[in-house]
Order: C-alpha cells, then sequence, then structure tokens
C-alpha cells in the first residue's frame, strides 16, 4: 500500500479544525469535510476553503467517496466506534482522536475492525508529540537520569465554561480520568510501561453539573519496581496544566506549564551523589497540541508501509489504566488494570 497522494476528510470541526491545518501542512488534499453543525460546517469550510461540494453535516456521505483514502474522526468519544468501524470497513485510513472510546466494549470493537482492516488505524494521543514530552521521553530513554524510580504528570483543566448538562463531555461515562485524564496516563506509560496495579481517590467539589468526581489522584505500579502519580481535575480554578516529573537515580527530569519552553535537567556529579548546582536547561519550541506532526507520523506509515505504534491496542491499554483508576476510587481498593482484549 504506498499511495503517494492523501485525501483527507475530516469529520467533527471543533477538534477537526487541527486536523484541516495539518493535512494540508503535510502535503494532503482537503477531499471533504463533516460537521454536524451545519453554522460550524461553513465557518471551517469558509476559513479553509472547501468547496460547498465538499462539505456535508451527515458523516455517511463520505464513505462513499472513492477519492478519500483517509479519515481523521474528531466527534465526541461517545461516536469513535460506529465510525472508526465503518471507515475502517470501507477501506479507509484512519485516524481517531482520544481516548479511543469509553467503554470496554467499544474499545474491543474497534482494535478488531483495525485488526481485520486492509487499511492502517492510529489514536491521537497527541500529548505524545508536544516537543516537551518528546524531548522528556528522549532523555529518559537515553540513561542521562539513570534508572527511573518515580515519576508523575498531571491533567488540569477547569471545564466549567465548556460544559452543558447533556453535552457530550457531561455523559456518565466519560469520567474526567478517562476522558482527559488519559493524557497523563499515557504520558507515565509511554515513559515507564503498563501499570500492574492502581489506587485511586476522587471527589466532588467544583462541577454540579456532571456525575462524575473532578478530581482524582491516582498512585500506580509500574514494572521494573517503578512507582507513579496521575492527578486529574476537571474543575480546578487555574490554568490549564500537563506538568510532568521524572525521577532517576542520577538526576531528575522537570517540566512546568509555568516554563514551558524549558526543560530542567537536573543531574549528578561524576560522584554519582553530589547534585550539580545547576540544571541543564533544554529550550524547546513549545507547540501543545502538535497536531502536524501527529498527522505527519501517520502520514508515513501509510506511505511507506510501516507499522502504527500508536495503534487502537495502544489507545485501548491507556483507557484500561484510566477505567481501573475510576474503579478503584469507587470501590476503594485496588485495581489491576485489564489489558486483555
Amino acid at each position: 500500500m504506498m499511495e503517494k497522494k492523501l485525501t483527507v476528510g475530516v469529520v467533527g470541526l471543533s477538534m477537526g479544525r487541527r486536523y484541516l491545518s495539518a493535512s494540508i501542512e503535510n502535503g494532503a488534499e482537503i477531499g471533504a469535510i463533516c460537521d454536524s453543525n451545519e453554522a460550524v460546517l461553513n465557518e471551517k469550510g469558509d476559513q479553509f476553503q472547501i468547496p460547498a461540494d465538499k462539505r456535508f453535516t451527515d458523516w455517511h456521505a463520505l464513505l462513499h467517496m472513492d477519492e478519500l483514502n483517509v479519515i481523521a474522526i474528531a466527534t465526541p468519544d461517545q461516536l469513535h466506534r460506529e465510525m472508526a468501524e465503518a471507515f475502517l470497513a470501507a477501506g479507509k485510513h484512519v485516524i481517531c482522536e482520544k481516548p479511543l472510546a469509553l467503554t470496554r466494549e467499544d474499545l474491543v470493537a474497534i482494535i478488531k475492525a483495525a485488526d481485520n482492516a486492509k487499511a492502517k488505524f492510529m489514536v491521537g494521543q497527541v500529548a505524545r508529540f508536544n516537543p516537551s514530552k518528546s524531548k522528556i521521553k528522549e532523555l529518559a530513554d537515553s540513561g542521562m537520569i539513570g534508572e527511573i524510580f518515580y515519576l508523575e504528570n498531571e491533567y488540569a483543566h477547569d471545564y466549567a465554561k465548556i460544559l452543558s448538562a447533556n453535552g457530550w463531555r457531561s455523559d456518565p461515562i466519560r469520567h474526567g480520568v478517562v476522558g482527559g485524564g488519559c493524557h497523563a496516563v499515557d504520558m507515565l506509560r509511554w515513559l515507564a510501561g503498563d501499570p500492574t496495579e492502581v489506587f485511586a481517590y476522587g471527589n466532588h467539589k467544583m462541577l454540579p453539573q456532571v456525575s462524575y468526581d473532578d478530581a482524582t489522584i491516582a498512585v500506580l505500579k509500574f514494572p521494573n519496581d517503578v512507582i507513579g502519580k496521575v492527578f486529574v481535575s476537571t474543575g480546578c480554578k487555574r490554568p490549564y496544566t500537563s506538568r510532568t516529573l521524572v525521577y532517576g537515580t542520577r538526576g531528575t527530569i522537570v517540566w512546568e506549564d509555568t516554563h514551558p519552553e524549558d526543560v530542567l535537567v537536573y543531574t549528578v556529579d561524576e560522584d554519582g551523589i553530589s547534585l550539580k548546582p545547576e540544571p541543564e536547561i533544554i529550550k524547546i519550541v513549545m507547540k501543545d497540541h502538535n497536531v502536524t506532526k501527529e498527522f505527519e507520523v501517520f502520514a508515513e506509515h501509510i506511505r511507506k508501509d510501516t507499522p502504527v505504534l500508536l495503534s487502537a491496542l495502544e489507545g485501548a491499554k491507556t483507557v484500561a489504566v484510566c477505567h481501573a483508576i475510576v474503579e478503584s476510587s469507587q470501590t476503594g481498593k485496588p485495581v489491576a488494570p485489564d489489558y486483555n482484549f
């Protein structure tokens, strides 16, 4: 499968506007756009100069457009399964927003559809393409800070102004740990592997319009005796943050949203004990939602016919950890994530 020309259809234009830009920046052609809200559809269509005959309010129309070979699904999470199954069955390559899905049943169905498809599927865990996060991964893998023994990540995002009582973010099955906290969970999985056990507490003090906890803290056990922590708040009163800390036997990596262009690396002297007086400050060009790089990687998988690293199974494992965190916070007991898909 060596398609040189990628013609993209984007479904869901709130987040999907990023896929429009990313596709164009990577040399792909926009073959169709779709949104159930006609006003949004036409606003984005005009902005990106998409002809009127390529604008649709019903996503099913894109299934039968032979010219489309890539679909970006950027719809509410509850719609991912139906769309992913249909577009993969139609032979389209699919990149799907995170979280992959909200229920185990839907995760299993998407994995099965991706495994049976001739086309490629990628889950859009976009935080992995944030330059700060990819630099942290590079530094941790290099051995610069020795062996990791503890790490933490947080997802703190005030949902107060983006929630509606009956909106998709308020759906009881879209717990904040799954819908947004999957960013923090996925980052730790990327760095330390699949957690073997989690224990969590949660409370609900900030968002009366939802039924789920709006603050959760989880402790996680990873392979090789590594421990970690995830904090998720969807009602906090502060700017968005995804602060990341990685502690190793020879140093520590610190990234704070308050200084987003700086990754700080504290390391020891040659004696292996004494901390160097100043950290190394690694400058990066900050791109929070780096969908351009995300799409570039997916396009390369398609053009070179290489295995997709951010597969449906990879996305499902992240959600499995999120489910375990929610279960633990509700039962007060440790939970082992179920990775058997």
